[in-house]
This record gives structure tokens, C-alpha cells and sequence, in this order.
């Protein structure tokens, strides 16, 4: 395959995440909104929002980092996405396996940071307290997640002797008893327990923790800033969906078959924070130090004799 047919696979493919990320954060919104006896947002309003900000200007002025902070959330979703196999063709070379390499599972891994520390530092930089408070819990319940999804990662990595999330997907193929879920289930445990974490839903919201500090970090942003956001929001929830699904659950060989196990992901999270009020950030890093940090060490003692 050329590289610009690559690079034309690869923008279909960014489209179709962004609209399916509007449209699964629409809907769980709905569904959350139901639990609650309210009829909710329509499954349109993610698109109308970000038509209504794009077209927003604002007078505010902050320092350089706080117009570049947006610009690094929206990064490190992108990031996630080119390297990131979407859908398993059989060959590394296929038209939906992006910009996949040996080793992709590492750069994954600090994508997955760059995006937070990009918004730590632009909404650093609008002096808003609200916002300084989000940043300080979520800088540290991120680095709670981190911990054992990195353990897991490298008892998955040991398991299959590589770093390449194609050949980690490629491997459990051949039926469901080949899943990592079930061949390596203390990783899978894991992945399962720390995601809830890497979403952002109750009980684990404590960035934006609604009705208490208002949106957080996202207070002093508006217009086209908001915009890029609510976007790289859209777009790192399904690609952290997808990753959890490479690494766990066998991958996808189409694209329904991608959205349908990126629904259920997704909607695991969703489930929990519908039925757990949100902890205090003691409680959020105390809790990923516990279960899910021994189940991580368990997988990488297992796999590594």
C-alpha cells in the first residue's frame, strides 16, 4: 500500500473515531440522564456544541501554554489513534492498522500522559483555582492509574514476547480461549479494574467533579479551546476503548465489530459510575494502590518464570 493511500485510511478513519466518540459520549449521557428519571441531552448536542465554539471567539489572553495546553489534549489523542491497529487484517500493511511499528505499545504509553500534561500545564497557566485543584487530583490519580496499567501492559508484553500491539492482537486470534482476558487473567484484571480510572467516571471524576469545583481544569476555557477538548475527549475515550479491547479482548476484524466491544468497554465504566458516588482523591489513589496494583504484580510474577 502507498503512503498516500495509508494517509487517506488513516483520515477516514480519525473521521469515523471523532464521530463515533460524539456519539457514544451522547449516548451515555442519555443513559445517565434516564437513570435519573430526566429525559436528557438529544444525540445531536456533542456536534452542536463544538459548531457553537468553534465559532466563539474570547477576549481573555492567558500565557502561550495556556492556547498551546488544548492543542497538546488534542495531540496526544491523535497520537493514540495513528499508532493504534484498529481493526486486524492480517497483515501490518493492512489500510486500517494506521501507523502500527514494533514498539508501538511504549509510545502508546506516553501518549496516553502527554495528553494530561498538556492540560495541566494550559489550565495551569489560567490562574482560574478551580482549575488548579482539577490539575492536582488529576496529576495524581493519573499516576495511580498508570502504575498497574503499566504492569499489566508488560506482563502482556512478556506473555507474547513483543511491544507491538498488532502482533499482541494478531496472537489471540483463532477464537475467544485465545483472549487475553482469559490466558493472562490477572493483566486482563487489571486493565478491567484500572480503566475505570483512565475514563474519568464516577467514582474516579475527580478532574471535572461535577457539582463540586463546576468543570475543573476546563473552567477558563472557551470558544475554539473548549472546542478542541470536547474533541480530544471524543476521541481519547474510544481510543483508550480500542486499546483495552487490542490488549484484552482479541481485537476487532471490522468495524462494527470495533464498535460494538468499544460500546461495552466504554459502557463498563459508565455501569460503575451510575452505581458509585465519587471518592475523595485519598480514597481514588488509595483504592488503584491496592487490588489493582497487586493484580498487576501478580501478572508480571507469573509471566516472568
Amino acid at each position: 500500500m502507498t503512503i498516500y493511500a495509508k494517509l487517506g485510511y488513516t483520515l477516514l478513519g480519525l473521521l469515523i473515531v471523532l464521530n463515533w466518540g460524539f456519539l457514544m459520549g451522547a449516548t451515555f449521557r442519555k443513559i445517565g440522564a434516564r437513570v435519573a428519571g430526566r429525559y436528557g441531552i438529544p444525540f445531536y448536542q456533542p456536534w452542536l456544541n463544538l459548531l457553537k465554539n468553534i465559532s466563539t471567539r474570547t477576549t481573555i489572553t492567558h500565557g502561550v501554554m495556556y492556547y498551546i495546553g488544548p492543542v497538546f489534549r488534542l495531540t496526544g489523542g491523535i497520537g493514540l489513534f495513528l499508532f493504534m491497529p484498529m481493526v486486524f487484517t492480517g497483515t501490518v500493511d493492512g489500510p486500517w492498522t494506521n501507523f502500527s511499528f514494533e514498539g508501538d505499545l511504549i509510545l502508546i504509553l506516553y501518549f496516553q500522559v502527554f495528553g494530561m500534561l498538556g492540560m495541566a500545564l494550559g489550565a495551569g497557566q489560567g490562574g482560574h483555582p478551580y482549575s488548579a485543584m482539577g490539575i492536582a487530583r488529576g496529576l495524581a490519580q493519573h499516576a495511580a492509574v498508570e502504575l498497574p496499567l503499566t504492569l499489566a501492559f508488560i506482563s502482556i508484553a512478556i506473555q507474547f514476547d513483543t511491544f507491538s500491539v498488532y502482533k499482541i492482537v494478531a496472537a489471540q486470534q483463532g477464537g475467544i480461549e485465545n483472549w487475553v482476558l482469559f490466558t493472562n487473567p490477572f493483566a486482563a484484571a487489571t486493565i478491567i479494574l484500572a480503566m475505570l480510572g483512565a475514563m474519568g467516571h464516577s467514582p474516579f471524576n475527580l478532574v471535572k467533579a461535577p457539582n463540586e469545583i463546576l468543570i475543573g481544569p476546563a473552567t477558563e476555557f472557551e470558544g475554539t479551546y473548549l472546542g478542541f477538548m470536547q474533541s480530544a475527549g471524543s476521541i481519547l475515550h474510544v481510543m483508550e476503548a480500542v486499546l483495552f479491547m487490542n490488549l484484552v479482548f482479541g481485537g476487532a476484524s471490522n468495524w462494527i465489530e470495533l464498535i460494538v466491544k468499544t460500546f461495552l468497554i466504554y459502557f463498563w465504566s459508565v455501569f460503575v459510575g451510575m452505581v458509585f458516588p465519587r471518592f475523595k482523591i485519598e480514597q481514588s489513589v488509595t483504592w488503584f494502590f491496592k487490588v489493582p496494583l497487586l493484580l498487576g504484580f501478580l501478572a508480571i510474577i507469573i509471566y516472568s518464570f
